[in-house]
């Protein structure tokens, strides 16, 4: 199975979908991230602001940020070689890497909240 790794920048949580200005093209990234995972694919997210030590220990993108500063970010790894330098990958380009449809990565994560009501 193929290993997908995004190094995103510095952002105030994990998806960068908080706050009241959400970066549609962040809630995208984590729309198709969550349908990524519901189908138990191995890829995972790092934050430049909550995980600087997966930045450092991966020769990878380690050499990259030395090469072009933080204007590399994101960075987009597919088995600890670089497919995308300085943008988020597409759903296409995701459903490609991982032999998925498009369409598949477009599912949006539900929660449930229970309320428990007293008279």
């Amino acid at each position: 199975m193929k290993k997908v790794e995004i190094f995103d920048p510095a952002m105030c949580c994990s998806t960068g979908v908080c706050g009241p200005g959400v970066d549609p093209e962040l809630t995208r990234v984590a729309s198709a991230v969550y349908s990524l995972e519901q189908k138990k694919f191995d890829i995972t997210r790092f934050n430049l602001a909550n995980e600087p030590g997966a930045f450092v220990d991966n020769e990878v993108v380690n050499k990259v940020l030395l090469e072009k500063g933080p204007d590399a970010l994101p960075l987009i790894l597919v088995n600890n070689e670089i497919v995308k330098v300085g943008g988020y990958p597409t759903n296409e380009e995701l459903a490609e890497w991982l032999d998925v449809k498009a369409a598949e990565l477009q599912e949006k994560p539900r929660v449930r909240v229970s309320l428990k009501l007293e008279k």
